[in-house]
C-alpha cells in the first residue's frame, strides 16, 4: 500500500502555498529532479490526494457584496438537497456540514440581503432557523503536517491502512482495506464491464 513520505508532504506544502510553483523550484527544495517531482505530483493526483489545482481569489478586492457567515438549521431529511443548492450557488464560497446536520457557509450578497438569497436558492420550508454574522476577515491555511495517506476503501468504506492494497482497472486507481475487498470489487467490476 502506498504511503506519504516527507518529500511528498513538502511537495504538498509548497503546492498549497502556490499551486503554480514551477516543478524546478520544488525540485530544488526537495532535492529531486523536476521530472521526479512531476512523477510524484502525478502519483498524488492518482491517489486522489491532489484533486485539482485551483485559484484562490481575494474577494475583498472585488466589489460584489457583503461577506457573511450563515448557520442554517434545516430539517434532517433536507440537508443534502439544501447543501447541493448552496454548493451550486455563485455567491456561496464555502459550505460545511456539521455532525448535527447544520449547514455553515460563507457567501457574498448584494446589500446583505441573505433572506432573499435563501428564499431564491433553497426550499425555505425546510429551514428551521438561520443565523447571519458579518465576516470582517478570513484566512485559509491548510496544513499538511505529518499527514498520512488514508483513503477510504471503495468496497466497504473503511480507512485503508498500510496493510491495504491498490489496483488499477481501466486506467483508474482504486484503494482497498484488504485483498478480500479488492477481489469482491474487481469481480463485480469485471462482471459489469462484460454485461455492458
Amino acid at each position: 500500500m502506498p504511503d506519504l513520505d516527507d518529500t511528498d508532504r513538502t511537495i504538498l506544502r509548497l503546492l498549497v502555498e502556490d499551486g503554480r510553483r514551477p516543478y524546478s523550484d520544488i525540485a530544488e527544495e526537495v532535492d529531486l529532479s523536476p521530472p521526479a517531482v512531476s512523477d510524484r505530483v502525478q502519483r498524488l493526483r492518482e491517489w486522489g490526494i491532489i484533486r485539482r489545482f485551483t485559484l484562490d481569489v481575494d474577494r475583498e478586492r472585488l466589489r460584489e457584496g457583503v461577506a457573511v457567515l450563515v448557520d442554517l438549521d434545516v430539517d434532517t431529511r433536507a440537508v443534502e438537497t439544501v447543501r447541493a443548492g448552496l454548493t451550486g450557488a455563485d455567491p456561496v464560497e464555502h459550505v460545511y456540514t456539521t455532525a448535527s446536520g447544520t449547514l455553515v457557509f460563507t457567501l457574498r450578497v448584494p446589500e446583505g440581503d441573505v433572506r432573499s438569497f435563501l428564499e431564491d436558492t433553497v426550499d425555505f420550508d425546510a429551514v428551521r432557523s438561520f443565523d447571519v454574522r458579518l465576516v470582517t476577515d478570513e484566512s485559509w491555511s491548510p496544513g499538511i503536517g505529518a499527514a498520512e495517506f488514508a483513503p477510504s476503501c471503495v468496497e466497504c468504506g473503511n480507512t485503508v491502512t498500510s496493510e491495504g492494497v491498490s489496483g488499477s482497472l481501466d486506467n483508474d486507481t482504486y484503494h482497498f482495506c484488504c485483498s478480500s475487498c479488492a477481489d469482491r470489487f474487481t469481480t463485480r467490476y469485471e462482471e459489469l464491464r462484460e454485461s455492458a
